[in-house]
């Protein structure tokens, strides 16, 4: 039977009704989707709002980017360095959103100014949604591998004790192919310099969680057979070459039976080593290793006086920026300033080099629904990456910054110009305010649902302005999950203009090494 159309119509406002008004929103009969706001037009927040309000402005805008890229040249130099910074679990809200905290809707991170993007795709071999260990594998040795996995193809599945030993699964990252090229190479991370990313520079190795050989142990595997991730770093093939490593981990390296520098707590390793002095004892005849784990130590070091630098900074990961400041942790060093000594002892050699930085923290952020502390974290990452295009020339420096995965982290609602990132972006047809930012799942659900009333809890009636806050979530799991969108790739120097279009993810090495002629792949000389 054919319905009238007084009757479709009639359907579809009684819909309509069901749903529920949205902010007081007065919907036509054919588009109940984009609430309207009958009360007064808000009146434009923004650095620009004068500006903003003008036909010219938008004109003037547009004819300024339009110019910028008809007028850009294809950089086809060699690239003596090449500097790779990773946003881990930066995803493309999370971008957006740090440009509000940072300052404006309108507002650019550095990396954002870049000339060139282009998108990458992030799955594992036997994985959807990827973790940090196969996309390390991925974008720093140009292999997919398996989750969980580092370093190694996929004939190795995660926690396959045997199946790491042959060494025919090896796959080497791009920081050896600059020091088989007479590069030197190093690496800098806020989380442990053992974890899953950093590990990628280096390691090979059947589980990401393998980071001391009590976890080896753990697993039913021989730690006796099987080298752990900090002696890979120590004593590898890669490990042992690195010029400069630095971030936070000091447990890894350290037995049970020494007590930290710095706090009273002991090491994680049962073998009874000291991998620390280890690294030392290293050194040869006129070789000058050093070793800091304090800020002001780091900020003595004379590149020119040091072979080798080695900075662990903390038992575990290195704190939240914004945690640096509440427990009064200053002789702790920011991400800039650690990039900042690394390129000063990377650059002494004349050949150049491969410096790879993670902003591992923005990941941890999202895992705990705590927003304020990823933004914040991917706002110093994008001042890491300022300092480091200041100071290295486009003509013979490529930097590249991406992310490893995505997160279930959303950015809607219809907040007005100018809100608070942290802020409500609008009211549910509950009649309670919801929050711009929220997620998918995570240990967020707990904080903003009424178990007893079986309804959602008024975030104006919470304290939103702790770092460790929760934002809501829409399902409880005890860690928000990856997502598994592709991710952005922003790329500035020689050959830059290669990091457009979309790619696998196992692409990005092979291009950083088209740019700077290492490796056995395509070279640009």
């Amino acid at each position: 039977m054919k319905l009238s159309v007084a009757a479709l119509i009639f359907s579809a406002l009684a819909v309509g009704a069901l749903a529920g008004p949205l902010d007081g929103a007065v919907y036509s009969d054919d588009d109940r989707y984009h609430p309207s706001f009958p009360e007064e037009p808000i009146k434009p927040n923004a650095r620009n709002a004068q500006q903003e309000q003008t036909i010219a402005y938008w004109r003037d805008n547009a004819k300024r980017t339009v110019e910028s890229i008809v007028n850009r040249k294809q950089n086809k130099n060699v690239a003596k360095n090449v500097i790779m910074f990773l946003g881990d679990g930066m995803s493309i809200s999370t971008v957006a959103m740090a440009r509000v905290y940072a300052g404006g809707e309108e507002k650019s991170l550095s990396f954002e100014e870049f000339p060139y993007i282009g998108m990458s795709k992030t799955y594992c071999v036997d994985y959807q949604v990827p973790d940090s260990a196969c996309t390390a594998t991925a974008y720093l040795t140009g292999v997919k591998g398996n989750y969980e996995t580092i370093g190694v193809n996929a004939k190795v599945p995660s926690y396959d004790c045997k199946a790491e030993l042959d060494k025919s699964t090896h796959t080497h990252s791009i920081a050896k192919w600059a020091m088989d090229a007479g590069k030197d190479a190093g690496l800098v991370t806020t989380t442990r310099v053992t974890h899953a990313s950093p590990a990628g520079v280096y390691a090979h190795t059947a589980n990401r969680d393998w980071e001391n050989d009590y976890m080896i142990a753990e697993e039913g595997c021989d730690p006796n057979e099987l080298d752990d991730i900090a002696e890979q770093l120590v004593h590898g093939e890669t490990g042992k070459r690195l010029k400069v490593i630095m971030g936070g981990g000091r447990r890894e390296f350290l037995d049970t039976n020494i007590m930290d520098e710095e706090y009273n707590s002991r090491g994680y390793r049962r073998d009874g080593k000291n991998l620390i002095q280890d690294w030392l004892d290293l050194a040869g005849s006129s070789e000058n290793r050093t070793y800091v784990w304090k800020k002001s130590d780091l900020m003595a070091v004379d590149p020119k006086k040091t072979d080798r630098l080695l900075g662990l900074f903390e038992p575990g990961h290195c704190a939240y920026n914004l945690d640096r400041f509440r427990d009064n942790m200053m002789e702790e060093p920011t991400l800039a300033e650690m990039v900042d000594k690394a390129t000063d002892v990377l650059s002494q050699n004349e050949k150049g080099f491969f410096l790879f930085v993670e902003g591992g923290r923005i990941d941890h952020g999202h895992h705990d629904t705590w927003a304020r502390l990823a933004l914040d974290e991917t706002v110093e990452f994008a001042k890491a990456i300022e300092l480091a295009r200041k100071k290295f020339s486009e003509e013979d420096t490529l930097i590249v910054v991406t992310s490893d995965h995505s997160h279930s982290v959303s950015y809607s609602g219809y907040a007005s110009r100018g809100n608070d990132i942290f802020g409500t972006g609008g009211t549910g047809s509950d009649g309670i305010p919801y929050m711009t930012i929220s997620y998918a799942n995570g240990p967020g659900f707990a904080t903003h649902v009424d178990a007893v009333n079986k309804a959602r809890v008024d975030p104006r009636k919470l304290d939103t302005s702790p770092n460790d806050f929760r934002f809501p979530a829409t399902l409880p799991v005890g860690s928000e999950t990856h997502g598994g969108e592709d991710v952005a790739v922003y790329a500035s120097g020689p050959w830059a203009h290669l990091f457009t279009g979309t790619y696998e993810q196992n692409t990005i090495p092979h291009m950083m090494a088209y740019a700077a002629c290492v490796g056995d792949g395509l070279k640009a000389c």
